[in-house]
């Protein structure tokens, strides 16, 4: 009888040091886990799009023109905005077309069309942007610099494109940069300026943004990481920019399996 006593006391301890054990590595996965969200979290996520432009692609169609991918630093979320000073407003077919940096060169129309939401959210991975700029010259040789305001924060670069001609006062030379944002811009409203300069020299010219132009104010944007079709099926992703975190949860949960087997083989010993 007491050896049988001894025998399941031994058994009782050897599984109190087992779930022990057992513990101790979960405290420890769960430490790791948490360093490493708090790393990830602290990484910036850099901004990654791909843009199409030219005066002779199809709006909608981004396949049509020379498709680039651009890459930027973390999007500024934190802080005011300056603007340009807007020094004079010309009027022209009776629309109101706002002069900057350069009185003879303005902006006459921009129009904005979202596209690409595939969850159905009412936010937008994709910006299909038209401006047409004028001048009082012949003709200058330019090029635009375009940025993106989250919530009102700081501008910043999205995109810019190649040197184009303004021809006068013509509509002929319509511009249409086409944009997918891919990853680093988070959902909510945004606002666009755009910015032109002389390809001479990189002289400012003109700007417009969503204080003179309703159309580029208030967009509603996402990447196209967040624009996923939910379904009933739960996937687990593990990205480059995040890969340290999904190594620590794969290594933890292996080695707590085999902490279990190896102390379950003991016991059956």
């Amino acid at each position: 009888m007491d050896s049988a006593l001894r025998a399941l006391n031994g058994v009782k301890q050897r599984e109190d040091t087992v779930m022990k054990n057992a513990t101790r590595i979960v405290v420890a996965i769960s430490l790791l886990l948490v360093a490493a969200i708090s790393m990830a979290q602290t990484i910036p996520e850099p901004r990654q799009s791909l843009t199409s432009q030219g005066k002779d692609i199809t709006r909608g169609g981004v396949v049509d023109g020379k498709v680039s991918f651009d890459e930027f630093d973390e999007l500024q979320i934190i802080g005011g905005r300056t603007a340009k000073d807007r020094r004079s407003v010309q009027q022209k077919n009776g629309v109101v077309a706002v002069q900057s940096g350069d009185p003879n060169v303005w902006f006459y129309e921009v129009d904005v069309v979202l596209f690409s939401d595939l969850d159905r959210d009412g936010f937008y991975a994709g910006i299909d942007l038209l401006f047409d700029a004028d001048t009082t010259y012949v003709a200058i040789d330019v090029y635009a610099v375009l940025y993106l305001s989250y919530e009102y924060g700081p501008w910043n670069e999205y995109a810019s494109t190649d040197d184009f001609t303004l021809y006068g006062s013509t509509s002929a030379d319509d511009y249409i940069v086409e944009t997918e944002l891919v990853a680093g811009y988070p959902t909510g409203n945004y606002d666009i300026l755009i910015e032109l300069f002389d390809a001479y020299d990189g002289t400012y010219l003109a700007s417009i943004g969503p204080e003179e132009a309703s159309e580029l104010a208030l967009l509603p944007l996402e990447d196209s990481n967040l624009d996923a079709v939910t379904t009933g099926h739960t996937h687990v992703v593990v990205s480059s920019g995040g890969g340290s975190l999904g190594w620590f949860l794969l290594l933890g949960l292996l080695a707590v399996r085999m902490t279990f087997r190896l102390q379950a083989a003991r016991l059956s010993k």
